[in-house]
């Protein structure tokens, strides 16, 4: 049973910054749809080395301000409701002030709402230490906050919290975000009305080629009704592949479109490319973690 620990300082009372990584999905297969709604799913995440801050400091009361997008600041934002989930389990009455500064694209399919929310808890973790079960908290506040808690690729089964941590070498590669925004709720609608599920990954196969620069075999299940939807992401794909990148691919949801690099020089060269053919677009040269 949790007890009141408002006598508890916090181990920090300085501000101090996290680096909320994004992910791409190195394949994502559905497998079928659960009662309830929930999906089956099969597939592997990366953690990348691009991402949002979040500053956090001790204050009397829970406070959010958000800069580089227009997003809420009270319990309709991922932050925020991770924050209050943490300060209520732990018992902790004071609060903190959270400053986060979005760098991802929203809806996007990098996972940046719940890399912030999975970075939330951990910093509050530090700050107030407690016997708080925090993966049961970041699954309450989604499917794929559980894997940012973990800090390394993983084959993410189940409705994406069976984790299973792999040795998925580093990687150069180029996101593409044509700035179009896809609700996951749809893309998953989109499949489950043609119920074109899919088989489980080849793991190995997939790992193999990505240690030996061959094309990966991997697939999005979602792509083909996302894509057929949304021409610039069909575009955004053409341009990795002509960038001379390997593998390209829609990343969760989407829409943000990956490709694979054989070095960070080739990485860095195609992004400059991409970007001068669509320079209202978002590209980034980045690489696994």
């Amino acid at each position: 049973m949790l007890t009141r620990m408002t006598q508890l300082a916090p181990t920090r009372t300085q501000p101090t910054t996290y680096f909320a990584p994004a992910k791409v999905n190195l394949g994502l297969s559905v497998r079928g749809l659960r009662q309830g709604g929930y999906h089956e799913l099969h597939t592997i995440m990366v953690p990348l080395n691009v991402g949002d801050d979040l500053e956090i400091r001790p204050a009397p009361t829970l406070t959010l301000a958000v800069e580089g997008a227009d997003l809420p600041t009270d319990a309709k934002n991922l932050v925020f409701r991770a924050a209050r989930a943490y300060l209520d389990a732990a018992g902790i009455d004071t609060g903190v002030q959270i400053t986060l500064t979005k760098r991802l694209p929203l809806a996007s399919g990098l996972g940046g709402g719940s890399s912030d929310a999975a970075t939330t808890l951990m910093a509050l973790a530090r700050l107030f230490p407690a016997g708080v079960d925090l993966p049961a908290l970041a699954l309450k506040l989604g499917a794929d906050v559980p894997f940012f808690l973990i800090g390394q690729a993983a084959l993410a089964e189940g409705v994406g919290e069976i984790l299973t941590p792999l040795p998925v070498p580093r990687v150069p590669l180029v996101l593409v975000n044509p700035g179009v925004e896809v609700s996951a709720a749809d893309a998953y609608r989109w499949l489950d009305d043609e119920e074109e599920f899919s088989p489980a990954l080849d793991v190995e196969a997939i790992l193999d080629a990505l240690t030996t620069g061959r094309p990966v075999p991997y697939l999005n299940a979602l792509q083909p009704h996302v894509a057929l939807r949304h021409p610039p992401i069909r575009e955004a794909l053409t341009l990795l592949s002509e960038a001379g990148l390997r593998s390209p691919l829609m990343s969760g949801s989407g829409s943000t479109c990956f490709a694979l690099a054989a070095t960070d020089d080739q990485a860095h060269d195609a992004a400059r490319a991409i970007a001068r053919v669509k320079p209202g677009w978002w590209v980034q040269a980045t690489g696994t973690l």
